[in-house]
């Protein structure tokens, strides 16, 4: 990698010089609470890389590599010399820019990685790992990271977001986010038993469907109380229609049951409790997110073998516009729309969605996410945000990931957005004056850190 690296002309060079030290507001992740409270420090860069991170264990899967060397019981080193091999031939996947970034961004390391050098940058890397402070929280305040939020269930105690907060040693903004999608995968085989949890986490006894949302609203202040600023929703069902307030209460009691409900039946209770939520965020001030069109858990084998979030994961088929835009407009109608951010898995829905925020004024479309946040993909949601919606508002890169390596993301990011924009200077369609700055500032960094307040 070069200093020039993905920057295609000296106009988005000069322009990457403006942000590149900007600071990151990481409104969406998924890093341990209890990981950065706790701070041990890694061992070894086979840890750091391949202990959480599904997206690796995808690619290697699809190289061939044997799950014992992904998440079986081999050692550390075996698994980064397979994901070495896996990743030397793997052109065009966004995972082996991060690597060469995250190689050279923490640790210094220019070579690439691939069988040949693997041997050299594991004993270089974990010389420094030894010799340095690597721990989550020296990796967060070194990438300059002002805040994040991490992703919750609403049943969690939050203990350690507490005992983070307390610790006035750790300077960076630790929040939160209020995450819906067992609340809201109400056919489940155990969901009477998650709303006896919510009862007793709450407090209230749900008995119908008022005392549910006064035990949903609870758990809301208490995550409120706790800084959150940020709900998120990222189940397979997105809702067709609304029920009414008898309709929903009535389909609400067979969930209670365990009953099995139809398709419209679901489906109009599930867009009841999106508009609840809608509009208990907006009286908060809360952000709201949808990631839409992902489903989850589509190996089964590999599911009971590792549980959720282990690569078996997959962009759906196209959610109906119609769809969202009737339950946007239920949600304005009854109380107000929050400011909620919209990502599709399925980037052929883009344009689509920038055109829905369009509609809204509190909508905005969402990044690049997931199987969509490569140099490609990002460049498509740029430009289609800009031709179609505001760029001005556009929220920028979040990390989306539990490894603590990923803010080289950020960088990835920022080169990208400097190029699009240097190519439309270039192109005489767009000026560089102050107002290029202030583009370039409030998407890279300003847009997200004002959610946070």
């Amino acid at each position: 990698m070069k200093d020039n690296w993905l920057l295609t002309s000296d106009t988005a060079r000069s322009l990457y010089r403006r942000v590149k030290d900007l600071p990151i507001a990481d409104y969406h992740c998924h890093l341990s609470p209890k990981e950065i409270f706790e701070n041990y420090p890694f061992d070894n860069i086979g840890e750091i890389w391949l202990g959480h991170d599904h997206y690796k264990w995808r690619l290697m899967r699809e190289y061939g590599i044997d799950e014992k060397y992904i998440t079986g019981a081999s050692t550390w080193k075996e698994k980064f010399e397979a994901y070495a091999a896996a990743i030397a031939t793997a052109a065009g996947n966004p995972l082996y820019h991060w690597t060469q970034a995250e190689l050279e961004r923490y640790f210094g390391i220019t070579k690439p990685l691939n069988p040949d050098t693997a041997n050299e940058i594991w004993i270089t890397a974990n010389l420094k790992i030894k010799s340095e402070d690597m721990s989550p929280r020296s990796l967060i305040i070194n990438s300059n990271v002002r805040a994040l939020a991490t992703t919750d269930d609403i049943l969690d105690s939050l203990s350690y977001h507490e005992k983070i907060a307390a610790d006035t040693s750790f300077p960076v903004k630790v929040l939160p986010t209020f995450r819906c999608d067992r609340l809201l995968d109400m056919q489940a085989e155990g969901y009477p038993a998650y709303l006896r949890e919510l009862s007793f986490v709450s407090g209230i006894s749900i008995r119908d469907l008022d005392s549910f949302k006064a035990a949903v609203i609870a758990r809301m202040d208490y995550f409120v109380a706790h800084g959150c600023r940020f709900s998120d929703i990222g189940t397979k069902l997105f809702p067709n229609r609304v029920a009414d307030d008898a309709e929903a209460a009535l389909s609400f009691s067979k969930c209670m049951k365990g009953e099995t409900l139809s398709h419209e039946t679901l489906h109009g209770l599930i867009g009841y409790i999106y508009v609840f939520l809608a509009i208990e965020y907006y009286k908060r001030g809360m952000t709201m997110q949808w990631h839409l069109a992902s489903l989850r858990n589509v190996n089964s084998s590999i599911y009971r073998l590792l549980g959720p979030d282990s690569g078996a994961d997959c962009m759906s088929s196209l959610i109906p516009v119609e769809d969202i835009l009737r339950l946007l407009d239920a949600i304005q109608e009854s109380g107000g729309i929050p400011r909620t951010v919209l990502y599709t898995l399925n980037p052929t829905q883009n344009a689509a969605f920038s055109v829905i925020a369009g509609c809204f004024p509190q909508v905005i479309c969402g990044t690049a996410w997931w199987f969509c946040d490569h140099k490609d993909g990002i460049e498509e949601v740029i430009r289609t945000v800009a031709s179609t919606a505001h760029l001005g508002t556009f929220l920028g890169m979040l990390t989306d990931s539990r490894s603590f390596l990923s803010y080289a993301r950020h960088d990835y990011f920022r080169r990208i957005f400097c190029s699009v924009i240097g190519k439309w200077i270039d192109g005489s369609e767009f000026p560089n004056d102050q107002y290029t700055d202030k583009l370039l500032t409030d998407v890279c960094y300003h847009n997200a850190a004002e959610l946070f307040e």
